[in-house]
């Protein structure tokens, strides 16, 4: 751990990996919300590494964005950070036919299934025993549909588990958001794909709102 970086006081003595595991596997999906986790298995003396995967993300300058702030940020606390295959076309061919599917149906099953598969994988390959990630810490996410496909994922590996712990409690969401503006996170403002690209921008059209300005909008600094 780098020694100038603060990490927030965070009381969490229950913070112990399934199996008392040596070491952890954390799928991020991005800094502000991997944020918390990372500051709290690091204050809890956990040894992890980031794995950055998520095709899902587009267009490809936000896709850039958010990887390149997460790597920056793991980069401050000396934590190793795997940049995996930015595998679009994979999962588009995955999506089709979910196009017009909400937000938390079967498309983001779909894509949860795929991001925590492929991180399964890389942890049976690579000698982790337990991984985990940061998708469910957002209020945006349904953290049961997440858990549920990181549990799926873990079952074709009879070596490692998931840990399907609940990121949001002890005030976890509101540490995400307070060491996003103490960090002046990048603001994403819709999920990642390009569908909730598509669908948050009609919604903002029929409210009257601009529409998503990519790379402009970051948390603690007032929009000119």
């Amino acid at each position: 751990m780098n020694p100038t970086v603060q990490v927030t006081d965070i009381q969490r003595p229950e913070l112990i990996p399934p199996n008392q595991a040596n070491k952890v596997l954390l799928h991020s999906c991005c800094a502000p919300c991997s944020g918390e986790v990372m500051e709290a298995m690091l204050a809890a003396g956990i040894d992890y590494t980031i794995y950055f995967y998520n095709p899902n993300i587009h267009p490809k300058k936000e896709y850039e964005i958010r990887k390149d702030e997460n790597k920056a940020f793991a980069e401050k606390f000396n934590i190793p950070f795997v940049d995996a295959d930015y595998d679009m076309d994979n999962w588009f061919e995955r999506a089709k036919g979910m196009e017009f599917e909400p937000e938390r149906g079967i498309r983001c099953t779909m894509c949860f299934d795929m991001r925590l598969e492929r991180t399964a994988l890389y942890a049976f390959e690579n000698g982790f025993p337990v991984f985990t990630t940061s998708l469910g810490i957002s209020r945006w996410k349904n953290m049961q549909q997440v858990n549920s496909c990181g549990m799926r994922a873990a079952e074709k590996y009879p070596e490692i588990t998931y840990w399907d712990y609940n990121w949001r409690k002890g005030g976890g969401s509101q540490r995400m958001v307070e060491i996003s503006k103490r960090e002046q996170f990048y603001q994403q403002e819709y999920c990642g794909c390009i569908y909730s690209l598509r669908d948050s921008n009609n919604w903002r059209r029929e409210h009257g709102r601009e529409t998503i300005k990519i790379g402009t909008k970051f948390y603690g600094i007032e929009e000119v």
